[in-house]
């Protein structure tokens, strides 16, 4: 056997969950040694095994401690606590792709295991724009045990948080991140929430020193690749003359017949000392909420009532064309037509903070609530990580800014929305933030129903890797806007 025929471990056990792996790869002829972080009281007293001990293991200290020991090609990574079964015939595919790629880091797809069922979860293709640190990587990867070494001489900043998040962007600048599409382990089932109660963990405030630290690391990472922006100073100049009224509240449906009739009044409701309208744009309903409408638009001759002429539309589409009819006003502000306004100033606060900083987008802050309208963990949703020093380049690495979003007409009228149902909100405020500015309002204007009739309420896992791969994609395409755009400066 040569030296790209051995393997290394590395493998996070501090529960003996993985105690029949490890006696597995013991055994294994390819693993050369097995180092244990945080390994329980049980105690090894092979030379194969070794076992250290971290604060945390996403210490970048832990990369120096294990380094030292690491003496083969590449080094198997298992930081999940999850059981992990992983067969002989897989380790060997896994080392076969490495020997044959000389991929910086390999990682697959997956089996998981709950209640005696046996479910695929596939894992999605690596990125330029997947800098989400939510990146499902698997249970498992196999890294070229050079880069470990090379991160531990180059390392620069000490991070307690952000160690194997700003070790993968090394990587990423340094070699291929590659995805194997086939099913190479299995692993017990850990997370059992459904789709739409997981999406909110990163803006939970005990996670706020974490995040501070990913997103120094990310931005560290956007400079090394070209593609960092400095704050955004200069002015939006708004022409008020041109518009007859000042907002419009955007609302576009489809069957929501149990929530339409909420969102319209809570924007009717609203008072300010400025003409707005309320305009929407209702996709071909069928199951009442069109008639839901039209009773309301016979005591507000303030509601525009659109319905597109095409049926192709979806949510971008049909913001499109909202803030291209000739109602639209000089601000055009969301309203989905699951959610309301937390109370009648909103709208005020929002055309205040337009003025106020002169910025081309606004964005709220919402309430997270339940279809009655009852406060839900993690409460307030503020995404404090969009700063006006580096917001915008911190956004490239989550995946969504808040709500209510309210745009500039001609901004918004020149970039124009994806014809999608999903990202075409991230998509505009990536392109806005590329060239002006976006105030934020960090105190609560929105409530947001979480709901059964959500669209990502309870998404199976093709749909979740769709979302991902989507919005990874927007990201890519951002990540070369900006560097194009500082190389024709």
């Amino acid at each position: 056997m040569s030296f790209n025929d051995f393997i290394s471990v590395v493998i996070a056990d501090s529960d003996n969950s993985h105690d029949e792996l490890i006696e597995q790869l013991y055994n294994s002829h390819h693993v050369k040694e097995i180092i244990l972080i945080n390994g329980s009281n049980k105690k090894y007293q092979s030379k194969k095994i070794r076992q250290i001990t971290v604060n945390n293991i996403n210490n970048t200290n832990t990369f120096k401690l294990i380094s030292p020991y690491l003496k083969s090609a590449n080094t198997l990574f298992v930081l999940s606590p999850n059981k992990i079964i992983l067969e002989t015939t897989d380790l060997k595919r896994f080392i076969n792709i490495a020997k044959n790629t000389h991929a910086g880091l390999l990682y697959s797809d997956y089996y998981e295991l709950s209640d005696d069922k046996k479910e695929k979860h596939p894992t999605i293709d690596y990125q330029t724009g997947s800098l989400r640190d939510d990146f499902d990587f698997g249970h498992l990867f196999l890294v070229k045990t050079s880069l470990i070494k090379s991160y531990v001489t180059y390392l620069f900043y000490d991070y307690q948080y952000a160690g194997f998040y700003d070790f993968r962007l090394f990587i990423s600048r340094h070699d291929t991140i590659l995805h194997i599409p086939e099913y190479l382990f299995s692993a017990l089932k850990h997370d059992a929430r459904k789709s739409g109660e997981k999406q909110f963990d990163y803006v939970d405030p005990k996670n706020r020193e974490v995040q501070i630290e990913m997103e120094k690391s990310v931005t560290d990472h956007l400079k090394k690749i070209n593609a960092f922006i400095e704050p955004i100073t200069e002015a939006t100049i708004f022409k008020e003359d041109e518009y007859r009224i000042t907002a419009s509240v955007i609302i576009p449906v489809k069957n929501r017949v149990q929530t339409i009739s909420d969102a319209i009044n809570s924007a009717v409701n609203q008072k300010t000392d400025f003409k707005f309208n309320i305009i929407v744009v209702d996709n071909h309903s069928d199951d009442g909420t069109t008639e839901s409408i039209k009773k309301l638009c016979i005591h507000n001759n303030n509601i525009i009532h659109l319905i597109p002429e095409k049926d192709n539309l979806n949510i971008g589409g049909c913001w499109n064309l909202a803030v291209n009819d000739n109602h639209c006003g000089m601000f055009a502000v969301q309203l989905d037509s699951d959610d309301l306004y937390i109370n009648e100033f909103t709208l005020q606060k929002i055309v205040d903070k337009f003025h106020e900083e002169n910025c081309a987008m606004v964005i709220g802050s919402y309430t997270m609530t339940d279809f009655d309208l009852k406060e839900l963990p993690p409460g307030i949703i503020d995404h404090k990580e969009w700063t006006p020093e580096n917001g915008h380049n911190n956004g490239l690495r989550v995946n969504g800014f808040g709500a209510p979003r309210a745009y500039y007409t001609p901004v918004i009228r020149k970039i124009g929305f994806p014809n999608t149902s999903y990202g075409e909100d991230y998509s505009v405020t990536l392109a806005i933030s590329r060239q002006h500015k976006i105030g934020r309002i960090f105190n609560s204007l929105y409530l947001c129903r979480r709901w059964k009739g959500n669209t990502d309420s309870d998404l199976s896992i093709e749909q979740v890797n769709k979302n991902n791969f989507y919005k990874d994609r927007l990201r890519s395409i951002e990540i070369s806007a900006r560097q194009n755009m500082k190389t024709e400066r």
